[in-house]
């Protein structure tokens, strides 16, 4: 499985079970990714390969800023999920 930066993915295990996260890096069989609420950049959740669902959807926005060193805001990470269906209580 190829996951790549700004990949949006959910989660199929865990208290964050089915809620949608953006790909921050990849880093061998681990996955650090963000939300913008609970998961922000500066806390993001390690999570194994296997414990996610990937999809097709990239944000690109996200994607550029993350590869090429830009200025990137936990709102605009929440902004791009919220399209994604974030059933948790915030």
């Amino acid at each position: 499985m190829d996951y790549t930066e700004g990949q949006v993915v959910y989660s199929k295990s865990g208290h964050d079970k089915t809620l949608p996260f953006v790909v921050l890096r990849v880093d061998g069989e681990y996955l650090y990714l963000a939300d913008g609420k609970r998961r922000t950049l500066e806390h993001p959740k390690k999570k194994k390969q296997k414990h996610v669902q990937k999809t097709n959807t990239i944000c690109e926005a996200i994607r550029e800023k993350l590869l090429h060193d830009g200025y990137l805001l936990n709102a605009e990470i929440a902004k791009a999920l919220k399209e994604f269906g974030r059933n948790e209580k915030e």
